[in-house]
């Protein structure tokens, strides 16, 4: 069962989580104000599978905590997703530079905190599962310079960006970069899952099914997405190609303000930023290119 930590000093905010998740499943601990949280994720760092900050909240707000958080590695698989008031562009913008990659407007509807909390606990269940997939990883791959990996389900992107982030000096973030690269190749690139569909799926609790049943399909048995990868003196590249028809990838390379809400839409941003030193994409927006800074 997962545990939610949620820091709000709003009582009608804490009823209406508490009514909004009660039957959902999940462990609820409630704390009024950002220094008791602090003292809370600090003595158990591996207590809390997801973290819902209010901005404005006593002792010590919402923003100051989130650095805390985002500065601590001990907290790099930990969601936060951050409920507030304050919805205009520029305080929006504010919240993602301190690293609120998950937005909740107030007022907000019970399917859209149920969205969001889903989609931010499988994006903690992605990153510890990148985490224990590079621990199983030997010196051998040190050896590495050179390399072309074909793969087409969701697990061998994961394994595979699990091993290729042991490469760059941030591992573990340039591995959960590269698996929301290559995740968006498969889901979004060969299989065809449009944006609006992601949500619905998401939604729904149906993605995992719908991608199982789209990679069934005849057409779909030998259309295999690529990462091409080289070693360089400082750096490390990825070059990163599918099969699908392309998008306007302009729109996800930060944040938008029309999306911020939204269940799904951030992995590319978040790579950019937190990831790579560069990413680009190429061509129809089939082909992305990533660079990192390689492990000494």
């Amino acid at each position: 069962m997962s545990e939610l930590l949620i820091i709000d000093d709003d009582l009608l905010d804490v009823a209406t989580i508490k009514e909004f998740l009660k039957d959902d499943g999940y462990r609820l601990t409630f704390v009024e104000d950002g220094l008791r949280g602090w003292e809370l994720l600090d003595a158990e760092p591996s207590r809390f599978d997801l973290l819902i900050l209010d901005r404005s909240i006593p002792c010590l707000d919402g923003l100051a905590l989130l650095s805390k958080i985002n500065t601590d590695s001990r907290f790099s698989a930990l969601p936060v997703i951050m409920q507030t008031a304050a919805n205009a562009p520029e305080q929006v913008a504010e919240g993602l530079a301190a690293g609120a990659w998950y937005y909740l407007g107030k007022p907000y509807k019970a399917q859209s905190l149920q969205r969001i909390v889903s989609g931010a606990l499988d994006d903690r269940h992605n990153r510890l599962e990148l985490k224990r997939l590079q621990t199983e990883i030997g010196d051998v791959w040190s050896l590495f310079r050179e390399g072309r990996f074909c793969f087409r389900t969701p697990g061998q992107a994961q394994l595979l960006a699990a091993r290729l982030g042991t490469l760059c000096a941030q591992s573990s973030q340039v591995a959960i970069g590269l698996s929301e690269l290559m995740l968006n190749a498969i889901e979004h690139g060969n299989l065809g899952i449009s944006y609006q569909e992601k949500g619905e799926l998401l939604g729904s609790n149906g993605l995992t099914a719908e991608i199982e049943r789209r990679l069934a399909l005849p057409e779909q048995r030998d259309r295999w997405a690529e990462i091409r990868v080289s070693r360089e003196p400082d750096r490390v590249r990825f070059r990163i190609e599918d099969q699908g028809l392309g998008f306007d990838w302009s729109a996800f390379m930060d944040i938008s303000t029309d999306r911020i809400f939204d269940s799904h839409g951030r992995g590319i941003a978040m790579a950019r930023h937190l990831a790579f030193t560069e990413l680009r994409y190429e061509g129809k927006g089939n082909i992305v290119i990533a660079l990192a800074v390689i492990e000494r």
